[in-house]
């Protein structure tokens, strides 16, 4: 009786798993790459407005309100690329490095730039000197910017210490490019109507002055507030829920005024926080010395 023997397919030689790369790990770099695009667009604008101020056309508020849509933008991205990464399992070192030199662009290169161009416009008998204070200024913002961000990457391999995990150490990027611009939003919030406010703010030796504030609160050690470990009281979750419902509906009628509000605020916390982390401090090393005598 013969054999017969079966031949199945010939299976073609496929390449290793570890040779391929789902395409979900794509999307936050993709998200970063757009926060990115988005900080280039700001300069873009920023510097156009500029020219056409010395060329004689002065800037509308709208115009340079679109060099700050473009960073709000860069905002909302830098928010949700890691988020992104998280839930789709696609964390990756390539990534971090990626969001960071992203955020030096967006919160660091992007916002001097804007008070720079936005400073000086309008002004084209400035003296050369004042416009090299400026300069400066911005220069030491955004390097203030990059050297907060080299040391928030090295903190990622240290202990984290248990009273600070509701505390950042020094102003985040994001928050100290919301604070430099929140004197610029309110002026344009206020174009056409309170000229003294846009006179103070759009004034050159102002805004190096913010610039150089700003940039020693991000290269400090100061604590600021993080709102990411922040529980609410059930008896304040009413109260709460009312204060954001308002922030909401005045983010819909007046939505750069609010946030320029908000970010005068966010200023004033500051010495606030710090008296409250020096409670939190106080309070968590008495308690650990109670333990170490019992």
């Amino acid at each position: 009786m013969s054999k017969f023997r079966l031949r199945g397919r010939r299976r073609k030689n496929r390449a290793p798993s570890r040779d391929r790369v789902p395409l979900r790990t794509i999307a936050p770099n993709l998200i970063t790459s757009i926060a990115a695009c988005a900080g280039m667009t700001s300069i873009t604008i920023s510097a156009t407005n500029y020219a056409k101020t010395l060329a004689g056309v002065p800037a509308t508020s709208r115009e340079w309100f679109m060099a700050l849509f473009a960073l709000l933008v860069a905002c909302v991205c830098d928010a949700m690329d890691g988020r992104v990464a998280r839930l789709l399992n696609a964390s990756s070192k390539l990534g971090a490095e990626l969001d960071s030199l992203a955020d030096f662009v967006n919160f660091g290169v992007a916002p001097a730039m804007f008070m720079y161009f936005w400073c000086l416009s309008g002004r084209p008998d400035m003296p050369q000197n004042v416009k090299n204070l400026l300069l400066g200024a911005a220069l030491f913002y955004a390097l203030c910017d990059a050297f907060r961000l080299a040391r928030f990457n090295t903190m990622l391999e240290q202990p984290a210490i248990p009273y600070w995990k509701n505390f950042f150490l020094g102003v985040p990027a994001p928050g100290g490019c919301w604070m430099v611009l929140t004197p610029a939003i309110l002026a344009l919030s206020f174009d056409g109507g309170s000229r003294s406010v846009a006179s103070v703010a759009q004034n050159p030796w102002f805004g190096a002055g913010m610039l150089l504030f700003i940039g020693v609160l991000m290269a400090s050690r100061l604590p600021t507030i993080s709102l990411k470990s922040v529980h609410i009281s059930r008896s304040y979750l009413l109260p709460t829920m009312a204060g954001l419902l308002l922030l909401i509906a005045f983010l819909v009628t007046n939505f750069w005024l609010t946030l320029g509000v908000v970010g005068a605020g966010y200023i004033a916390t500051v010495p606030f926080v710090g008296m409250v982390f020096l409670k939190v401090r106080a309070r968590y090393l008495a308690e650990q010395g109670d333990e170490a005598v019992a």
